[in-house]
């Protein structure tokens, strides 16, 4: 292993750690059908917005969960993938602080949306890992 790869792992398990301390209780996953979708484009003379709030049916429950998505960049349009209402979803994000008194304590914060109708995410992972994860929750259920 050379120093170059050392640094990097070094670094990144600090920032894993850092991050799993600082969110760790708050860190969620959502998965259900799409009631509504809200896109919201602002452009700012050089900056870009995207603001996208979503609420989730969950297979699970009777509640109803809302989520948004917050994306700024410079000169370029911020992209997201294709999710309509009835698309099946998994949503993975962040609640909002539990004891705080804030309007969004309730809500999720997206950080990445697997569409599972299209076969499309925000952020690519590893499908076979989530069917594993959801066959398990299945067994665990019964």
């Amino acid at each position: 292993m050379s120093l170059k790869d050392k640094l990097s792992s070094k670094f990144s398990n600090y920032f894993q750690n850092a991050y799993m301390q600082k969110y760790g209780d708050r860190i969620t996953s959502v998965s259900g059908t799409v009631l509504s979708v809200k896109f919201l484009e602002k452009n700012y003379f050089i900056m870009k917005s995207l603001v996208i709030e979503m609420v989730i049916k969950p297979e699970v429950g009777k509640k109803v969960v809302k989520c948004w998505y917050k994306k700024n960049r410079w000169f370029k349009k911020p992209e997201f993938i294709l999710v309509k209402q009835g698309h099946k979803v998994i949503i993975m994000g962040v609640t909002g602080e539990k004891n705080s008194k804030k309007e969004n304590s309730q809500e999720v914060q997206i950080m990445n949306v697997l569409n599972l109708t299209t076969k499309k995410d925000l952020v690519p992972v590893d499908h076979s890992q989530i069917r594993k994860s959801r066959q398990q929750a299945m067994n665990m259920r019964r």
